[in-house]
């Protein structure tokens, strides 16, 4: 009876904990794994790549017993490492990246920093723009304009990729819309006009040129490896922009509009 009683009581705890300890270990054995892998063939390289996958799905589908933001955390770092091994990924590509983020997403859809790093991973590594739209939606589904702390951020790189990425025009006007609404609310004016005049220009003309400089240059300030930072000033010059100024986290352009006058932007 008291055997019983005890294992009704407390077996959620233990067995969180040891899924927890699971979690550690798996990660202590992925990190040494990451060391090592320069002297790894690529069969060990790409069975690696099928071991992370069934960890990710586990994570997805195992019961966390309240532990949903570690979870998150670990994954999320988990993906800093996949993501910046450079040479590991140039040999076998980019094709988890989409996996990491339903991890995080599921289990903590207010985690506002791995949404930075979607679109260069997903959309640009990946070339799955639609994958990064989708993710993004139900992370907004349950978001709110103060919560997480500048979640219309979110509105508007979900808005890059409709634009830039899938060519969806209407769609990226109304989610410009909607990160302007956001930041009124969030008391961030200038975040605020620069989405609506973004959206006024699709309004206006779905192909806006003026739109998808905008949209490169947010691309170009938020990147965070300088591959995504390469491909967004080359697309700017592409558009007509003159490069006045460009680094990591400060872009500023020229270009002329259909009037012909020329315009700054940054």
């Amino acid at each position: 009876m008291f055997k019983s009683l005890w294992l009704r009581r407390f077996w959620p705890w233990s067995l969180g904990a040891g899924l927890l300890l699971a979690v550690v270990w798996l990660q202590g054995q992925r990190l040494q794994i990451m060391q090592s892998t320069d002297a790894q063939p690529l069969p060990i390289l790409q069975l690696q790549d099928q071991r992370d996958q069934a960890q990710l799905l586990l994570r997805r589908r195992m019961p966390t017993f309240g532990y949903d933001n570690m979870i998150a955390n670990w994954t999320f770092l988990n993906f800093l490492q996949y993501f910046g091994n450079m040479e590991v990924r140039g040999q076998l590509g980019y094709r988890l990246s989409p996996e990491f983020f339903e991890v995080i997403v599921d289990r903590d859809p207010r985690f506002f920093m791995p949404y930075l790093y979607m679109s260069s991973s997903i959309s640009i590594y990946s070339g799955m723009p639609e994958r990064t739209v989708e993710i993004m939606d139900r992370g907004l589904a349950v978001m709110t304009p103060q919560i997480p702390e500048n979640s219309y951020f979110v509105w508007r790189n979900k808005a890059i990729d409709q634009l830039l990425f899938l060519g969806d025009s209407e769609g990226a006007r109304q989610s410009f819309e909607i990160a302007a609404d956001w930041a009124d609310q969030s008391n961030d004016p200038d975040v605020a006009q620069l989405s609506r005049q973004t959206a006024a220009f699709l309004a206006q003309n779905p192909s806006s040129r003026e739109a998808q400089i905008s949209g490169w240059i947010q691309v170009a300030t938020n990147a965070v490896d300088d591959i995504t930072f390469d491909l967004a000033i080359e697309r700017l010059e592409s558009l007509g922009a003159e490069i006045l100024w460009a680094e990591r986290g400060s872009v500023s352009v020229r270009y002329r509009t259909d009037d012909d006058e020329a315009t700054p932007a940054d």
